[in-house]
């Protein structure tokens, strides 16, 4: 699915008035009555109080048309004009008039903190003050407005976007924006609902088709996507009924130290899970046990040492023998010197796409000489914590995606930002995902993924949809995990028990949307 950017909205909004033809006040009447309707859909006629908050400006404009619409239909509504400014837009105009035509109740002029309602947390308040045409934060007593909304804590529902917020750079102030319970968001997301720091103003979202042009939006070039089930399908690959393990993939799992084998348990079984054809996992001595105990499908090999990751040229002999279709590393294996010197070899003698996780990251980070010698298009899977020592500071959520395509595109590398949509980076492109769960915040949730990643790289599928289809599926199977476990039981061994669930999913006839 396509993210766009406002001035492309805005475009849309344009070409479908010219080519459709439409005017824009019944273009304004279409995307508003739809607005209407979900609001009407889950309220059914509920008798609470209803407050809109409409600005002058076209956004306003749909707020009328939603006012005189819940008007028209029997609710409790008191309508509020946002005076910000002397100059108003010709369709909110028209829209003013018309709100006479089923009420009494003039909309009420909010020209200053005098004029400000009483607010309670019984109201249920419609946010319509600003749109995608804002830019600059709000100030002055507009601010104070959406304060005092604010603090009432009534639920918010937001139209198009919260108020105060943008939809393609970061908020400039913090609290300076509507805290929404719930946006009904026009014909595409906006980049900044999925970003950490507007966790706060978006609460739940869905979007509304309001019939912008089509020939437009699916033309529009954009860098941006939102990863979802038809996503991951067009990119899946079947297998063919002859087919043997040798033509799915060989992956290398190389990491563990001493008290820290699970997760290579856990990457290595996810991704035989995944359907990787083979798996070998190199640990130090003291994980032959656990892995040939806790994956008898998985082959073993101990390196030189008993704690941790040292590999003799034996070893280096045997992985070379192998020729592993990826190598996976990283996880557990600590930072010890032996283990940064293997890991370098491994870099210099390795010639297909990589996965790098957790320790892999932070030696990098601390050794940045070695980003010369990644494979090109490597993935890197990166907590956040990780991912700062990696890229350096940044300002905001902006700032780290600007940061994160800088090094990407630099080293050729896609690389993972982790969180709750985890966004893959491929130079200019990024993907956001649409799946998981906080459950999901779990000790070796990222090995997981990182075998997963592994897996569908050695089945032949390039890094980039690699990391889509993981991270889509690993968020899929922590959702099924937390439907039967509870968010809070979820453990990175139920996301390997559900991943195939999750892939089952992906063909299921899915329950049409009403």
């Amino acid at each position: 699915m396509k993210i766009f950017s406002s001035a492309q909205l805005q475009k849309a909004d344009q070409l479908t008035v010219e080519r459709e033809p439409i005017a824009s006040i019944d273009l304004m009447e279409r995307a508003a009555t739809t607005v209407f309707q979900e609001i009407h859909q889950r309220l059914q006629g509920a008798p609470i109080p209803i407050k809109i908050f409409c600005g002058i400006g076209n956004n306003g404009g749909d707020g009328l048309v939603i006012a005189r619409k819940l008007i028209e239909h029997g609710y409790h509504v008191t309508t509020y004009i946002v005076n910000y400014s002397d100059r108003r837009s010709k369709d909110f105009l028209i829209n003013y008039d018309r709100i006479k035509n089923v009420t009494k109740d003039w909309p009420i002029l909010i020209k200053g903190k005098n004029d400000f309602p009483t607010l309670t947390r019984n109201d249920f308040i419609v946010d319509a003050m600003f749109g995608l045409g804002l830019n600059r934060p709000v100030s002055g007593w507009t601010k104070d407005l959406i304060e005092h909304i604010n603090a009432a804590e009534a639920f918010t529902l937001s139209i198009d976007i919260p108020s105060g917020l943008f939809s393609d750079q970061a908020l400039a102030e913090e609290h300076a924006a509507i805290q929404a319970d719930f946006t009904l968001t026009f014909q595409s997301l906006k980049t900044s609902f999925l970003l950490p720091q507007s966790e706060a103003y978006v609460g739940d979202f869905q979007i509304v088709d309001i019939g912008l042009d089509r020939d437009f939006l699916q033309t529009a070039i954009v860098h941006k996507f939102f990863i979802t089930r038809e996503e991951v399908i067009k990119r899946y690959k079947p297998r063919n009924k002859f087919s043997h393990k040798g033509m799915y993939g060989h992956v290398a799992i190389i990491g563990g130290s001493l008290g820290k084998m699970g997760s290579i348990v856990l990457a290595t079984k996810a991704s035989l899970v995944g359907g990787a054809g083979l798996a070998t996992a190199f640990v130090p001595q003291c994980g032959i046990s656990i892995l040939q105990t806790a994956l008898p499908e998985a082959m073993v090999v101990a390196v030189a040492s008993h704690d941790h990751l040292k590999a003799d040229q034996k070893t280096m002999d045997v992985l070379s023998d192998l020729q592993p279709t990826t190598v996976c590393f990283g996880m557990g294996t600590g930072q010890e010197q032996a283990t940064i010197d293997t890991f370098h070899h491994i870099l210099k003698n390795t010639k297909n796409a990589m996965v790098i996780d957790a320790d892999g990251i932070n030696i990098l980070a601390a050794y940045p000489i070695m980003l010369k010698d990644i494979p090109a298009k490597s993935v890197l899977t990166p907590h956040p914590k990780e991912l700062e020592r990696l890229i350096g500071s940044w300002v905001d959520d902006f700032d780290k995606l600007k940061k994160t395509k800088e090094f990407s595109k630099l080293h050729d590398l896609v690389v993972l930002i982790k969180g709750a949509h985890t966004v893959v980076v491929d130079g200019d492109d990024l993907y956001f995902n649409s799946t998981g769960n906080p459950g999901m915040a779990t000790a070796g949730s990222g090995d997981v993924l990182a075998g997963i990643i592994s897996s569908l790289i050695a089945q032949d599928y390039i890094s980039k949809d690699a990391a889509i289809i993981a991270v889509y599926l690993h968020g899929k199977a922590g959702d099924f995990a937390a439907d039967k476990v509870s968010m809070q039981g979820v453990m990175a061994s139920h996301l390997v028990e559900y991943l195939g669930e999750a892939i089952l999913d992906l063909f299921k006839p899915q329950e049409p949307k009403t």
